[in-house]
């Protein structure tokens, strides 16, 4: 779509930097490469959001084994992909195909057994995946998709060169392609030329996060590289200020916290232990996904 030329929104005081994070090497799925850059250690601080998972590499056995049929509950995911086609399926029925600059958004409900794989373009595989938690009486829910393909997602710039991706939530008076009640999750993957700075009002207690996956940015005087996550104090002010000091790219995410409790085995998200084994029988028993 068309990018709309917008002024930056006025932050008087920017959220400072509490912490930075360098996420760790592991592998998911049929033997999928990925660094975890949020995990189990920052779902309470960083509520709702469960896990951030970066992917990326230019050597397809490192990928392409992909992620066959596996169940979750509980919760939902959004996978960006940045470069490269996944094609996913379910046990209800569902297909689609995402490529290059597209979103799939999964609502895991009371439960779907589904599965993620990554088709060859070019060699490249590289995107994210987020998981966000779903509120107590909502967790039951159907399970469905929502895919947005590249062309979709409203994008913006700014008066100083600065690209966004509006992806959830909203930025600079632009809608993004997704908005979701109860988490109200914001999602952008912000563009940012040598020496421009960016500013991105928060809502007053939600919590929030940005990852840079190219280049190097900063917030006052910290400096944030590649491959790291920075998590945002959860103060009073009112947005963050961001200024790349080479040209840069990163995600930068927020959310409203549920503020309730977590357990989580696997592919299942409950608030409680016997929640969690309830879904565990019912996976066993075949009862995902049965309709109503």
């Amino acid at each position: 779509m068309n990018t709309d030329t917008v002024k930056n929104d006025e932050v008087m005081r920017s959220r400072a930097i509490e912490q930075l994070v360098i996420g760790h090497a592991t592998s998911d799925g049929a033997g999928v490469k990925l660094t975890r850059v949020l995990g189990q250690a920052l779902q309470q601080r960083l509520d709702p959001f469960l896990m951030l998972d970066a992917f990326g590499s230019d050597k397809p056995n490192d990928y392409i084994a992909g992620f066959p049929n596996h169940p979750h509950r509980g919760f939902e995911t959004l996978t960006y992909l940045i470069t490269g086609r996944m094609r996913h399926s379910d046990n209800a029925g569902h297909q689609g195909l995402l490529e290059t600059g597209g979103i799939q958004w999964m609502t895991a409900g009371r439960g779907i057994i589904h599965s993620e794989m990554p088709e060859q373009k070019d060699g490249m595989l590289e995107g994210f995946q987020l998981w966000i938690n779903l509120p107590a009486a909502e967790k039951m829910q159907p399970a469905g998709y929502q895919d947005v393909q590249s062309e979709q997602i409203p994008e913006l710039l700014t008066a100083n060169g600065v690209k966004v991706r509006v992806i959830a939530g909203s930025s600079h008076g632009v809608a993004g392609a997704i908005q979701r009640p109860d988490t109200e999750p914001l999602f952008l993957d912000v563009h940012l030329p040598a020496g421009a700075s960016f500013s991105q009002s928060l809502a007053v207690g939600h919590n929030a996060f940005f990852y840079v996956y190219r280049g190097e940015v900063a917030e006052a005087e910290r400096s944030v590289a590649a491959q790291r996550m920075a998590v945002l104090s959860s103060g009073e002010s009112d947005g963050v200020i961001l200024q790349a000091k080479q040209d840069s790219r990163l995600i930068l995410v927020a959310g409203k916290p549920l503020r309730e409790p977590i357990a989580q085995h696997g592919p299942f998200v409950m608030n409680t232990r016997e929640q969690i084994e309830q879904a565990i029988d019912d996976y066993q028993a075949g009862r995902f996904n049965v309709a109503a």
